[in-house]
């Protein structure tokens, strides 16, 4: 048994290793600025154009993750990470053929940079859901590595490009569509989730041990069959292959040898998914011989622990619809006991006030560093084309692949301090989580007012870095911060909504910011665009980004007052009945 049990946590390792390869070949499209200018300047883009690609990428990425959600609970992980590896190359290869073409349809360029986010999308979700399923008494350090190769994929592919492919923006783009291919396709056959199960003998008469438990009658067939198999850790009374159809999972009783009690009848509860309601004590009158146990996923500390391929994520109280995208994580920090108590979502959801605020404050903040993270390429371009006139292509993209890897390794920073600093806030001074949003926006504010200000391309790592971080730390906190205002509950559909609000931001943000810099910019007679005027090709969309900003700051502040308050409410009221 022992034996069986190092096997089977060396499988595990080796899953997570592949899910942590999976997520790094995932998360490319914040890599865009690293070849999006040379590749505007091959096809003869507007910075407009480019923007449009780069957008379809963050669509991608940001606006299908309740249905892939949905996908990866009900066809399990390993179908969505060959489904994202398809879906990666179907998007990068075309796009690297355009570039040594020079030709290409803005549309269909649009097409496949979604198809990049799609199957990023997808891969990840898989990869994550796998390490959470996998180690579920270690679920937060399982799941760090592949949130962390995410976070560190643009840093990973630049910094390979780099070395590789020092100032080639053709092989570069060679490199996105070959290694997120493999990468992810390598990893989908080391990719399982290993269940936790064991033989549970049950007293019967015991109503502790019976509790959230239901019970059904055993065909006699299916106690044959397991008689047949004693030494099995499990058996399936669906018969269908490991982690993927069933809705439950069954473990036959210890006596299986003894005679089954032809008149029993199989005591019933209708209950809803996931929740946990007591069947209450078992009639003496049912022999153990003639039932099987449907065990749920159990607490922590329980030695029981069975799991597969289409299990939530959430707790054992959570209902099927909480458990879609497998990425939405909190902190152990969160008020679990107020995220029980209360379950607000759809129709409800867009009622409440608070969801709108938190939406817009997503919305505009996620729009800001998305701005930048499409569009550094595009600053480091103009900076130094004004800065040095003799600069060449190659530097150029060392410098852009620079400062890709800045704003890669400043979210990833971000969310590591982010994640610490809201257990502080909430622990040991029993403050708002949503202060950490406070430090994102002012964060966001420094990088806009450097932006406005810094015409020695030296410097522009203020921009890319403070941006980097200020995303970081949105993104970090924000799933903590939906579990606590609307309940663990509904958690993933909601923030499966919540993550639109960068897609309808990012858009205008980015847009706005190519309307800016082609209005600078001279189209020469082969149908080049260049712009002469450095900081001025593209400072006034940092004005506005700097207002938004001021504004995203304001709504947390209003957030967090109202959050009080309505923590005060819910205290008088508990004093009261008590």
């Amino acid at each position: 048994m022992k034996d069986r049990d190092r096997e089977l946590h060396r499988a595990r390792v080796v899953s997570s290793v592949a899910a942590t390869i999976i997520s790094l070949a995932c998360g490319t499209n914040y890599v865009y600025s690293a070849w999006a200018p040379q590749f505007a300047d091959k096809l003869h883009l507007t910075t407009t154009e480019s923007n449009l690609i780069g957008l379809a990428g963050n669509l991608g990425m940001y606006s299908m993750g309740v249905p892939i959600g949905l996908f990866v609970d009900h066809r399990g992980p390993r179908p969505a990470v060959i489904a994202g590896s398809l879906l990666l190359a179907f998007g990068y290869f075309p796009i690297s053929a355009a570039f040594e073409t020079g030709s290409g349809s803005v549309p269909v360029l649009c097409v496949f940079s979604f198809l990049t986010g799609l199957g990023g999308c997808m891969a990840f979700n898989a990869a994550v859901k796998t390490s959470a399923l996998n180690w579920p008494h270690h679920r937060g350090t399982a799941t760090a590595f592949p949130l962390a190769a995410f976070g560190l994929s643009a840093f990973f592919f630049s910094l390979l490009g780099g070395l590789l492919f020092p100032g080639n923006t053709s092989a570069f783009l060679s490199l996105l569509a070959i290694g997120t291919f493999f990468m992810t396709f390598a990893g989908y056959f080391f990719l399982k989730v290993y269940p936790h199960t064991s033989y549970h003998s049950l007293s019967a008469g015991d109503p502790t041990s019976t509790g959230s438990q239901r019970l059904h009658r055993t065909p006699s067939s299916d106690r044959a069959k397991a008689a047949r198999h004693p030494g099995h850790s499990h058996y399936r009374s669906l018969g269908s292959e490991p982690g993927r159809s069933p809705t439950s999972y069954t473990t036959p009783l210890a006596d299986e040898s003894a005679g089954a009690v032809e008149g029993a009848q199989p005591l019933q509860e209708s209950v809803c998914a996931g929740s946990s309601k007591d069947t209450g004590p078992v009639p003496r009158t049912l022999d153990e011989t003639d039932v099987e146990v449907v065990l749920p996923i159990q607490s922590s500390d329980t030695a029981f622990h069975e799991v597969d391929e289409t299990s939530s994520l959430m707790s054992k109280s959570s209902s099927p619809s909480s458990s879609l995208a497998g990425d939405v994580l909190v902190q152990n920090s969160v008020d679990l006991d107020r995220s029980h108590r209360i379950d607000i979502r759809g129709l409800r959801l867009l009622r409440n006030l608070d969801f709108w605020q938190l939406f817009a404050i997503l919305g505009v903040l996620a729009g800001i560093g998305l701005m930048t993270i499409n569009n550094i390429g595009h600053d480091v371009n103009a900076l130094w084309k004004k800065f040095d006139a003799k600069v060449t292509e190659g530097f150029l993209v060392k410098r852009q692949q620079m400062h890709v890897s800045i704003l890669s390794v400043g979210s990833f920073i971000g969310r590591l301090l982010s994640g610490i600093g809201s257990d502080y806030l909430v622990k040991s001074l029993q403050a708002s989580r949503a202060w950490c949003l406070v430090i994102a926006g002012g964060l966001f504010c420094i990088a806009q007012l450097c932006a406005v200000n810094i015409e020695n391309p030296h410097f522009l790592g203020f921009v890319s870095g403070l941006s980097g971080l200020g995303y970081g730390f949105l993104f970090g906190v924000f799933p903590s911060i939906v579990a606590e205002a609307f309940g663990i509950h509904g958690l993933s559909q909601n923030w499966g909504f919540m993550t639109l609000s960068p897609v309808i931001s990012g858009n205008i943000f980015n847009l706005f910011y190519g309307v800016v810099f082609d209005s600078h910019s001279i189209v020469g007679p082969d149908g080049d665009r260049t712009c002469p005027d450095g900081l001025d090709c593209y400072k006034n969309a940092y004005y506005v980004t700097l207002v938004a900003s001021w504004f995203g700051i304001a709504v947390t502040l209003m957030t967090i007052r109202n959050q009080y308050r309505q923590r005060l409410n819910e205290e008088g009221k508990v004093a009261a009945e008590d």
